[in-house]
């Protein structure tokens, strides 16, 4: 029998109060005490993953090694645990239901009435056992998606309910994240609102075992009090999660409120080691003390939800915190930005980024932007689409192809620099059928992408449908644009860039689903550097 144990973290009140950065947190704590961790995402709603999801509806969809499609709090636990997530790691009701109704086609169930329980329940718990007893992990973590009360999300709370009676208390647990809100015009903490979302809970028979409460005033030991007498826990299981200016404060704030003990201590685990966060606690001191700020233009469509850039905007964090700088993001809508007015809009920044994404709305701005990062020398990336506008941009204005295009914006373009890949010619479906997951790259010596790397073969996680099309390479490389990077089994380029330039670089794949805490992603640290550099010059 597997000696695994299973936390639960479940959500109360009001959404977005930071379940994965608590669940990313306590791993990362329990990690550092040499246990081995992983986190799994269960989300209820009924997409069989977040693929074709409008990143205004759901953020960035993270993409993993092996090629799923994942909500984007598994950036968060890669990000914080430097360990590789899978398609394992993120279950959706979608996902469930579809295994479910195919064994049921197959008539894996002998004829009997499929349920809601135990048929539903047994595949979520499946998928919860799965993930511990293949890899052999030590504590599996499970953030449920949405809030307790919400309809659907009881099927999962009911799968907690019978593991924690199949497994006994000491194999499972269950924290429980509510807000506890402060009224100014009282000047009181309110703890009303958690007593009902227990209650809510408690109704489903699940019993917490750990409070963990959101608040921007610090807790006195009184509200604790009643919270721990009315919520049926004991006091040292009431955990404080204070606003905090950055989220990689939180492993830090959880250690010395002894989250991580509290989480041992009720799973019968020892405690002997103490947790080793030296170079955690030296990244966030670089990035709290950072005086000088280096100025990024992010370009996108996706601007007003910043949830849609997730992992490119803590990779430029990442990467300026190396290098003792502080980001200053300059998030910049593409629809409104044009050969006009570029200069204005981008006039003052250190280095342009032209992020990834589909279709034609917006592509004109992002053009611009490129034009005008080349014209001027300013520290140029591009991510997918913004290396194909990259490349597409240099075909119009140096190659004189002034039609050229990509041929998922134009069709009959006479121009296709840009083409849609073979393989994918005879799909219809959306989901789950483009480039997908960690493909080799071969970097060029001598070249901007290989100093960056330092190294000529680089695995990097791609998410499209449209590649370069090879037939123009001569043209590109004879009026100085190479391909630095390809993938040596099927020549797909991967990097574009100017030697010419000071730092000029498109990538067909997405480097911010690679960067970490502790281990920054080579493209983002050189365009980082690049930037400052380009500062200093100004």
């Amino acid at each position: 029998m597997s000696d695994t144990r299973y936390v639960f973290v479940t959500g109360g009140v009001t959404s977005s109060l930071g379940k994965g950065i608590i669940s990313a947190s306590l791993a990362k704590l329990l990690q550092s005490r040499g246990y081995k961790v992983t986190i799994q995402k269960l989300d209820p709603y009924l997409n069989v993953d977040p693929g074709t999801l409008n990143p205004y509806e759901h953020g960035e969809c993270y993409v993993t090694v092996d090629g799923a499609e994942t909500d984007l709090d598994l950036g968060h636990y890669e990000r914080f645990l430097n360990v590789h997530t899978t398609q394992a790691n993120n279950v959706t009701t979608g996902r469930i239901y579809q295994n479910v109704i195919n064994k049921e086609r197959r008539g894996d169930f002998l004829g009997k009435t499929v349920q809601i329980i135990p048929h539903i329940t047994d595949e979520i718990k499946r998928n919860i056992k799965i993930l511990g007893t293949k890899h052999n992990f030590d504590v599996v973590i499970t953030e449920i998606g949405g809030t307790v009360g919400d309809i659907e999300s009881l099927p999962y709370i009911e799968a907690v309910r019978q593991m924690k009676w199949e497994l006994g208390p000491n194999k499972v647990l269950v924290i429980h994240l509510t807000l506890v809100p402060y009224l100014k015009s009282s000047g009181e903490l309110k703890t009303k609102p958690t007593q009902h979302s227990v209650k809510a809970l408690l109704e489903t028979g699940v019993q917490p075992d750990v409070l963990v409460l959101r608040t921007e005033k610090n807790l006195t030991q009184d509200v604790r009090k009643k919270v721990a007498l009315f919520c049926n826990v004991d006091i040292k299981s009431v955990i404080q999660s204070i606003d905090v200016s950055t989220i990689y404060e939180v492993p830090v704030k959880m250690q010395e409120e002894g989250l991580d003990e509290t989480v041992l201590r009720k799973l019968d685990l020892p405690i002997d080691t103490k947790p080793e966060l030296k170079e955690w606690k030296t990244f966030l001191s670089k990035l709290k003390n950072a005086k000088e700020v280096v100025n990024i233009g992010l370009i996108g469509k996706y601007i007003e939800l910043a949830d849609a850039y997730k992992s490119i905007i803590e990779s430029l964090t990442h990467a300026a915190t190396y290098n003792d700088y502080k980001v200053k993001l300059h998030l910049i809508h593409s629809e409104q930005l044009n050969h006009k007015n570029a200069e204005k809009k981008l006039d003052g920044l250190d280095g342009i980024l032209v992020a990834p994404g589909f279709g034609h709305r917006g592509i004109e701005g992002k053009f611009a932007a490129v034009k005008f990062a080349r014209e001027n020398d300013i520290p140029f990336l591009g991510i997918c689409l913004g290396m194909q506008c990259a490349v597409i941009e240099y075909a119009r204005n140096v190659l004189g192809y002034q039609e050229a295009n990509s041929t998922e914006m134009a069709i009959n373009t006479p121009y296709p620099v840009i083409d849609l890949m073979e393989d994918q010619k005879n799909v219809t479906d959306m989901g789950g059928t483009m480039r997908l997951g960690a493909y080799d790259c071969k970097v060029k010596k001598g070249t901007k992408a290989y100093e960056a790397y330092q190294t000529e073969l680089v695995h990097e996680r791609h998410r499209h449908r449209y590649e370069f099309n090879n037939e123009y390479l001569n043209a590109y490389e004879k009026a100085g644009m190479i391909a630095s990077g390809y993938n040596p089994e099927t020549g797909l380029v991967e990097i574009m860039e100017i030697p010419d330039h000071p730092w000029f670089v498109g990538v067909q794949f997405h480097p911010e689903y690679s960067s970490t805490v502790l281990k920054p992603h080579p493209i983002f640290l050189a365009f980082i550097k690049a930037a400052i550099e380009n500062k200093g010059k100004r």
